[in-house]
């Protein structure tokens, strides 16, 4: 009998060993990952921060003032998002020559008009009456806007969408662009030989990556046209 037990005893651990018995889960088969629900199929697209938009695509300006793919809906959602938005947000909107132009009033600069100038005494005929008539105006003819630009290229290269009329939000920029970069300045006789030349300011603008929407709102630098001056050469 003793015999018989250890017999049977001795099978049974070789069964034992032979089969070990399973704890827990399976082990899964790496290579190959459990599918959870639905897998939906993304479609991945490169988007090019440095890429002129279509807004500016037929333009020189580093600008746009109208932008019909402006991204509207992820700017609200952004903002509301952002518990920190009224710290970051500052506009003045109403802004006007009779605030920012000293001896200038609004009606004034408004009705300069330089339709006349072609920028004479650069060319060939040096005293054009072009040159020395017309109406009141800045000595460097110049374009100017109290705007609220839509999306700008900031001083890194990078376009980037500005936060302007989502929610009653603005943020507004005075633009003063040269209409005759380079032409002579009107009124002075071309022995002094001046030109026009644009002048540049920085502006902080809250604004918001079309790129990498995840960063939410933030506040960037731009390049921003300020003034047309006269310089003379010495």
């Amino acid at each position: 009998m003793a015999l018989l037990l250890s017999v049977l005893l001795a099978c049974a651990g070789v069964a034992l060993a032979s089969h070990p018995p399973a704890y827990g889960h399976p082990r899964p088969a790496y290579g190959h990952q459990p599918a959870y629900g639905h897998q939906p199929s993304y479609k991945h697209s490169y988007c090019d921060p440095t890429a002129t938009p279509a807004c500016a695509a037929n333009s020189t300006l580093s600008y746009c003032l109208e932008d019909e793919e402006y991204p509207e809906y992820e700017i609200k959602g952004a903002i509301s998002a952002d518990h920190l938005f009224a710290k970051k947000y500052a506009d003045i909107a109403d802004q006007s020559a009779d605030d920012l132009v000293d001896m200038v009033t609004k009606a004034q600069e408004e009705a300069f008009d330089y339709s006349y100038y072609t920028g004479a005494s650069t060319g060939d005929s040096p005293y054009d009456a072009t040159h020395w008539a017309g109406p009141e105006g800045y000595i460097c003819p110049s374009d100017v806007a109290y705007a609220m630009p839509k999306r700008a290229l900031n001083v890194e290269g990078k376009w980037r969408v500005i936060v302007n009329d989502v929610h009653y939000y603005t943020q507004t920029a005075r633009l003063e662009t040269c209409l005759f970069p380079e032409a002579a300045c009107r009124a002075l006789a071309p022995c002094y030989q001046s030109h026009c030349t644009q002048k540049y300011v920085y502006h902080r603008l809250l604004s918001f990556d079309p790129c990498d929407p995840y960063k939410g709102l933030f506040i960037d630098i731009y390049k921003m046209p300020s003034a047309c001056s006269c310089h003379i050469p010495a």
